[in-house]
C-alpha cells in the first residue's frame, strides 16, 4: 500500500520549462508546491569540461533510458507497433529541467495564422482547401491574447533577436540584441535579399550579451562553443529551467523538488483529481501525494500516457473521431532541405551556437498564396551556424562514394566547405494520426507504453518538396558549386533523427467535444487538473515549440490562480 503524505496546494508532474515556470510563479504567490521529477538533479557544474560529442550527442547521456521505458510506433493501424530500442527520429530528455536543458535555444513565436488556422484557411480559400481526414481546428485563443505571455517568457529567458518583418506585432523589443553575424549568415542574408525575401536573425536563448531578467537572475553571454543541442551549458548562457525559474522557486521556501520520483497515476474521486501516486526510483517505494490542484507538465508522450493510464479524460477513437485524449498528434516536416558544397570557400563551421542563424518566413504559415498549391501552411527556411561536430558531420557531394579512398579524400576536402539551408515545415493533424496505450509492450513497472500511429501524408510530401526547392534556390544564389536537395519525401522513418518537436494529444480549444483543455490549459472534465505543454497544440507550426510552451505556461499560471481563488471552470 502506498505511503500517504500530507496534502499540499499544488503538485506538479515534471519540472522542465512548463513545470519550472508554474512552480516559480505559484510559489512567489505563497502556494505550497511540490515538483515531482523522475530524473536526477542537475546543475551547471555538471557540464564543466565535458564537451564530449561521443558521450552526449551519440550515446545520449542526457536522454531517457529506452531499456526501461520507450515508445512504440507504427505507420498505420494495419501494422503491428514495435518499440523504439535506440534513439532515432526524436530524443526524450531525462532529469531536472527536462528537454529545456539540452535544447538548442531557438525561440520563435507562432504566427497569428496558427492560432486561428481553420477560420483563416476557410476564409481565404474555402473549406475545399482542407483535405479529407485533416482534423484542422482553431486553438480557442488568438495571437493578440497570447502576445503578453510570449513577452513574459522572452524577458524571463533574455531572448536575443531582431524584428521579424512577417510575424505578429510585438509589444516590446527583444530583451537583448541579436547574436553575431558569421560570414555564412551574411552570405545567406545577401542571397535572400537578392531574391526579394525577408531574412532576419534567429531569436536565440543563447545570450548575445550579459543579462539580468525581471526575477533578478543574472547570466553571462554565449561563448559560441558549438555545444548546445544534446548538451547542458556550463556558462548558463543558454536559458534553461535550472538557471532561470527553478532557483527562483527554491528561494521562496514554498517549493520542494523531489527527483527520482516517477509519477505513475493521477488519483481522482468523481470529477476531481485528489493527487498523484509515484514510485521512488531509488527505493521502489510507492508514495501518494495529495493536492488541491494537480498540474501535468511532463513531455508530450508522458502527459497523454499518464492521463490514459489514470482513466482521466475520454480516449480518442480514430474510427468514430470521438474522444480527445491522444487526438491530433503532429510532428514536423524537416526533410525539405538542401546542402551546398563550395570548391573555393572555407567556413569555420565547428564554431557556433544552438540558435545562431538567419531565417526567412516568406514561405511560412499563410505568408504566401496557397491557391494553386496542394498543401496548406508552410515552414521557415534558415541557415543555422550551430557548430558542426566532427563525428556526426561528414558529408560529401551526391554521386560520390560513401566509403573508400575517394570518400576519404572528399571528406577532407569538404569538411569545412559545405553549408546546409534547411526548412522546418509544419505538421497538420489527421484523423488516423493518434496516440494510445500499447496493448502488448510495458515499461519496467509493468505499465503500458505509449503507442504512436503516424506517417507522412500528401500534405507533408508536397510541402517538403516545395520547401526543398526554396532552400536550393537560396544556396544557388549564395554561389554553391554543387547542391544536393531532397527530391521526394518517403514514408516517415523513425530510425533517423529529424526533430524532437512532438505535439498534440491533449489539445486546447473552445469546445469540450473537440478539445481536452480550455485556453488556460484546464481540463474540461476535471477542473482542478491543468495539462500544460506542447501536448496542447492542435497542430504544429513551422517553428520550434518552446516559446509557445513557455507562453502557455504563463497563461496556465493565470488560470491556476483564478481557480485557486474561486474554483470551477476558468473563463
Amino acid at each position: 500500500m502506498a505511503r500517504k503524505l500530507p496534502k499540499v496546494d499544488v503538485v506538479i508532474i515534471g519540472v522542465g520549462w512548463a513545470g519550472g515556470i508554474i512552480a516559480s510563479e505559484l510559489a512567489k504567490k505563497g502556494l505550497k508546491v511540490v515538483g515531482l521529477e523522475r530524473g536526477k538533479e542537475r546543475k551547471t557544474e555538471d557540464y564543466f569540461m565535458v564537451h564530449d560529442e561521443l558521450r552526449y550527442a551519440l550515446r545520449y547521456g542526457m536522454m531517457q533510458d529506452l531499456s526501461k521505458e520507450t515508445i512504440t510506433f507504427r505507420g498505420s493501424e494495419k501494422i503491428r507497433a514495435l518499440p523504439m530500442r535506440q534513439y532515432g527520429s526524436f530524443l526524450l530528455g531525462d532529469g531536472l529541467g527536462g528537454s529545456g536543458v539540452h535544447w538548442n535555444g531557438q525561440t520563435f513565436r507562432f504566427l497569428p495564422y496558427d492560432f486561428e488556422i481553420y477560420s483563416k484557411t476557410v476564409e481565404r480559400y474555402g473549406k475545399n482547401k482542407i483535405p479529407a481526414g485533416m482534423m484542422l481546428q482553431d486553438w480557442g485563443i488568438t495571437y493578440d491574447q497570447m502576445e503578453p505571455y510570449y513577452d513574459k517568457f522572452e524577458k524571463l529567458t533574455g531572448i536575443s533577436g531582431e524584428e521579424n518583418p512577417l510575424a505578429g506585432k510585438r509589444s516590446s523589443k527583444y530583451p537583448t540584441p541579436p547574436m553575431k553575424k558569421s560570414p555564412p549568415l551574411k552570405m545567406f542574408e545577401e542571397a535572400a535579399k537578392k531574391l526579394k525575401l525577408h531574412p532576419y536573425m534567429m531569436p536565440s536563448a543563447n545570450l548575445s550579451e550579459s543579462y539580468t531578467n525581471p526575477d533578478g537572475i543574472a547570466r553571462s553571454a554565449c561563448q559560441y562553443c558549438g555545444y548546445c543541442e544534446r548538451f547542458g551549458c556550463e556558462y548558463g548562457a543558454k536559458a534553461d529551467p535550472v538557471v532561470t525559474v527553478i532557483p527562483v522557486a527554491n528561494k521562496t521556501g514554498n517549493f520542494e523538488i523531489r527527483t527520482h520520483s516517477n509519477v505513475r497515476r493521477i488519483l481522482k474521486t468523481g470529477n476531481k483529481v485528489t493527487g498523484v501516486m509515484y514510485t521512488d526510483v531509488t527505493t521502489g517505494e510507492e508514495i501518494e501525494q495529495p493536492a488541491d490542484i494537480v498540474v501535468l507538465t511532463s513531455y508530450v508522450f508522458n502527459n497523454i500516457r499518464l492521463l490514459l493510464m489514470s482513466d482521466v479524460g475520454k480516449p480518442y477513437d480514430p474510427g468514430s473521431g470521438k474522444g480527445v485524449i491522444g487526438k491530433n498528434y503532429a510532428y514536423q516536416v524537416i526533410k525539405g532541405n538542401a546542402v551546398g558544397f563550395f570548391d573555393n570557400k572555407e567556413f569555420n563551421t565547428f564554431a557556433g551556437a544552438g540558435s545562431l542563424g538567419m531565417v526567412l518566413d516568406d514561405y511560412n504559415g499563410d505568408n504566401f498564396d496557397h491557391s494553386k498549391l496542394d498543401f496548406i501552411h508552410g515552414g521557415m527556411v534558415s541557415l543555422s551556424h550551430t557548430g558542426l561536430r566532427p563525428i556526426q558531420n561528414n558529408p560529401v557531394p551526391g554521386g560520390k562514394p560513401t566509403w573508400g579512398k575517394e570518400f576519404k579524400e572528399k571528406s577532407v576536402k569538404y569538411a569545412n566547405r559545405f553549408l546546409s539551408v534547411g526548412a522546418q515545415g509544419s505538421s497538420m493533424p489527421f484523423k488516423h494520426h493518434f496516440l494510445d496505450l500499447d496493448p502488448s509492450y510495458k515499461d519496467a513497472y509493468g505499465d503500458p507504453l505509449i503507442r504512436i500511429t503516424f506517417d507522412f501524408e500528401n500534405q507533408d510530401r508536397n510541402l517538403a518538396k516545395f520547401l526543398a526547392s526554396k532552400c536550393a534556390a537560396v544556396l544557388k544564389e549564395m554561389g554553391a558549386d554543387h547542391i544536393d536537395t531532397m527530391k521526394d519525401l518517403g514514408p516517415y522513418d523513425i530510425t533517423t533523427y529529424q526533430s524532437t518537436h512532438n505535439t498534440g494529444g491533449v489539445i486546447m480549444g473552445s469546445d469540450p467535444g473537440t478539445s481536452a483543455v480550455n485556453n488556460y490549459l484546464q481540463m474540461w472534465d476535471f477542473d482542478n487538473l491543468f495539462v500544460v505543454g506542447a501536448s496542447a497544440f492542435p497542430h504544429n507550426s513551422g517553428y520550434n515549440p518552446t516559446d509557445t510552451v513557455g507562453a502557455l505556461s504563463y497563461r496556465a499560471v493565470e488560470g491556476i490562480l483564478k481557480y485557486h481563488d474561486k474554483g470551477g471552470q476558468v473563463v
